[in-house]
Order: C-alpha cells, then sequence, then structure tokens
C-alpha cells in the first residue's frame, strides 16, 4: 500500500520563507526591537505564538502576551502585502498532479493560519477534495504534531503509514513526535546535514528532485 503525503506549504510547496522573514521583521521594526534577519530565519516553520516568543528571548526583551499577540498581527498584515511574490516552487504543481493521477491521497498541513495561506494554497491548482489543515484548526502547530496527526485523520489514514515533507527541522520534529517517516525539502534554506540530523530519512533539493525520486519514497511509477 502507497503510503500518504502529508506536506507543509512554506518553503516545501510555495516559495515563501523569505516573504515570512521580512513580514517578521517589518513586524518586530514596528515594536521597536531589531533582530538579524538569519536569526529569524532560523524560526520559520514554528506557529506564530511560538515564533513571537523565540525570537524575543534572542533579543533579552521580556515577552508579554500583549506583545505577543500584537507580533502576530503586525506579521500577518505585513505577510499579506507580500504574498504576490509567492509562487510555487519548481515542480510542486507537477508533484500534487502527479500524486492526484495515481491516486496517492495527500493533504497539506501549515503552521500558517488561513487568512495567509490560502492565496499560496490556490496556485498549486489542487482538488477542493484534498484536506488543507491550517493553524486555526488546531490547538498548538509545529513542533507539536497535531497538525500532521489531523492530516492524518481528515485522510483516514494511520499516522504511521505517513510521509511528512517539509522544509525546516520544526516540520521533522513534529513528524517524529507524529510517529511518520519525514522527508526534508532543502527549498526553504535548511541544509542537508541539519534536516537528516532532524530526522529526515531522505532529502532533497526541492519539489521537482522529489518527484523525480518518488521511488524511494514508496510510489510506483504508473506510466
Amino acid at each position: 500500500m502507497s503510503p500518504a503525503f502529508l506536506f507543509d506549504l512554506d518553503g516545501t510547496l510555495v516559495d515563501s520563507v523569505y516573504q515570512h522573514v521580512l513580514a517578521w521583521r517589518e513586524a518586530m521594526s514596528g515594536v521597536g526591537i531589531q533582530l538579524a534577519v538569519w536569526r529569524i530565519h532560523r524560526r520559520i516553520g514554528m506557529s506564530g505564538g511560538l515564533m513571537a516568543n523565540a525570537i524575543l528571548r534572542e533579543t533579552g526583551h521580556i515577552v508579554t502576551t500583549d506583545e505577543a499577540n500584537r507580533l502576530v498581527r503586525l506579521h500577518g498584515e505585513a505577510y499579506a502585502r507580500l504574498t504576490d511574490q509567492v509562487c510555487p516552487l519548481p515542480g510542486a504543481r507537477e508533484l500534487l498532479a502527479y500524486l492526484v493521477k495515481s491516486k496517492v491521497p495527500f493533504a497539506i498541513a501549515t503552521s500558517s493560519r488561513i487568512e495567509s495561506a490560502a492565496r499560496p494554497i490556490a496556485t498549486l491548482g489542487i482538488p477542493d477534495c484534498v484536506p488543507i489543515i491550517t493553524r486555526d484548526q488546531v490547538e498548538f502547530a509545529k513542533p507539536d504534531p497535531d497538525l500532521f496527526l489531523m492530516a492524518a485523520e481528515k485522510l483516514g489514514v494511520p499516522i504511521t503509514n505517513s510521509v511528512v515533507v517539509g522544509d525546516s527541522v520544526w516540520d521533522l520534529l513534529a513528524a517524529q513526535r507524529a510517529r511518520a517517516l519525514g522527508v526534508g525539502l532543502m527549498s526553504g534554506g535548511y541544509g542537508e546535514d541539519e534536516l537528516a540530523r532532524a530526522g529526515a530519512y531522505r532529502v532533497y533539493q526541492d519539489p521537482a528532485d522529489l518527484l523525480t525520486h518518488l521511488d524511494e519514497v514508496g510510489i510506483r511509477n504508473i506510466n
């Protein structure tokens, strides 16, 4: 039986990581905090609340609940102004179309809220029947496993027969905690060694590279 695929969104299927980084930098600037963008990038993939706390912790700033909520709101507003720059990563549409054609179940599970995720998801051309799990639907986002557990539940498949595909160490940590296999993509900016150490049993450059090597993750050629 072929495994189901549970995809992260940002940096995995759509080229949006650096728009998120810039949006967080703008949000932080809005509350008078400066942090190098490389430090912000290391936290992309977490939920917004955890992201705010982690970034502010690195500055030595004491984070209040109101301040964390304000940062999340400012980030959402800044990212909304950048979404017209976001497009599918190389091979993303082709990969998902192949899975549809071969009747392999898949879902998208993202730490973004629906208002941030809807437009990038629309660029992927996926059928309406594909489950989309966003931060709004779970109590805890990555690195907690809730998003992937709900995605597998929506598909009606065991999480242990699922492959999580993500671009960050937070995706792969969540995959391990969910007891799913993890596949890493370098299209979000993390290196091969980092992704492998975080639990990826295979690492590919981007969705196009994964499509070429689907046989390595349990999908037989249907042609």
